[in-house]
């Protein structure tokens, strides 16, 4: 994940008072913490051996010979991987907004974009596990002969001196590097996290956080697919990405809501909060396929004229932007950082 995690103060009031167990008793703080501990626990560590299995078959299907997707052998090789890549990016983005605030540096080398690793120099050897890495590092070598165009000319006018074309392996040692090196780093990534995902690592306050930065993430995939930028460029595959992460936020959520819920000013940010992930839920399932509509040839982000705003696009953009604004009442990132604060009372980024 690239978004800060904010929160701001705002103050609601609201009644109910949920009572929990037969015996109606209420449970404490403590109580709902540890239940929410092993929800967290329990859910994020099978995404994440969800991932580590994708990887692994993703591997088991690499050839180890220079790829020719002329032969039918290497073609269907190639489906495989690109297929269990895919459910890669499910179960991380089911998972980074709770794993990611907590273990920041294997978000980075798993899921940081092509730019963010060279900053610093070109990857002189894209089939290692220097340089570039992750699933995007993976993504950009599958999905070589699949780059809009679009987002080749952008590359290479913003990193002119660290761009390095995609391809895929055209040498048996690259081919072999690819599987047992560059794959193999991010089996071994995905496993540390696993490994580490402990219910003393877990930080009930910063993964709540977590949720309020996967929603500001929605809001810059979209931004940047106007220009081509977005996460998952190259296999072109932005709805997709938007549908798992919105279902991540709203998995990771649902944890959270009988505590929420117990509280006396918790019932309407919770109302606005589902209302609106459920309204997001409905407008994702109404776009076609798993890209990101066309943008329209006269978008602007800055001011866009209202018959952009009328098209698909618009209309995505639109929705999500105001769903991530934190100053607007009533939209997700709004009623969130007011559940941290005012709701729960939970321990903020810089305490």
């Amino acid at each position: 994940m690239k978004t800060p995690y904010r929160f701001m103060i705002s103050a609601v009031a609201s009644a109910g008072l949920a009572a929990c167990g037969d015996d109606n008793k209420t449970e404490t703080d403590a109580e709902f913490r540890a239940e929410i501990t092993a929800g967290m626990q329990s859910s994020i560590t099978a995404e994440l051996n969800n991932l580590i299995q994708a990887a692994k078959d993703l591997q088991t299907a690499a050839p180890t010979h220079a790829w020719d997707v002329s032969v039918a052998a290497d073609a269907s090789a190639l489906v495989t991987m690109k297929a269990a890549w895919q459910r890669t990016r499910v179960a991380y983005e089911h998972v980074e907004g709770a794993t990611a605030p907590i273990f920041p540096d294997l978000d980075a080398t798993m899921d940081a974009r092509y730019e963010d690793f060279v900053e610093g120099g070109p990857d002189d050897n894209v089939f290692d596990a220097e340089g570039v890495t992750g699933m995007h590092g993976i993504e950009r070598i599958l999905f070589a002969a699949d780059i809009r165009p679009e987002v080749i000319a952008r590359e290479q006018e913003h990193l002119p001196t660290s761009y390095t074309a995609a391809s895929y392996p055209t040498s048996d040692a690259d081919a072999v590097s690819f599987k047992t090196v560059l794959v193999q780093k991010l089996i071994d990534d995905a496993t540390s996290l696993r490994d580490q995902w402990t219910p003393q690592q877990i930080d009930i306050d910063f993964a709540f956080g977590g949720l309020v930065g996967l929603m500001n993430e929605q809001g810059e995939k979209v931004d940047l697919a106007a220009t081509g930028e977005e996460e998952s460029r190259y296999a072109n595959l932005t709805m997709f990405d938007l549908r798992n992460n919105l279902d991540g936020t709203k998995k990771i959520y649902d944890l959270f809501r009988p505590w929420i819920q117990s509280k006396a000013n918790g019932a309407t940010p919770d109302a606005a909060v589902e209302a609106k992930l459920s309204a997001l839920t409905t407008l994702y399932a109404t776009i076609p396929g798993d890209s990101i509509p066309d943008v329209p040839s006269t978008w602007s982000a800055l001011n866009p004229s209202a018959a952009d705003l009328m098209t698909s696009f618009g209309t995505l953009w639109k929705a999500v932007r105001d769903d991530v604004d934190e100053t607007k009442d009533g939209s997700v990132v709004f009623e969130m950082n007011l559940i941290s604060t005012d709701v729960l009372d939970l321990k903020q980024p810089t305490e």
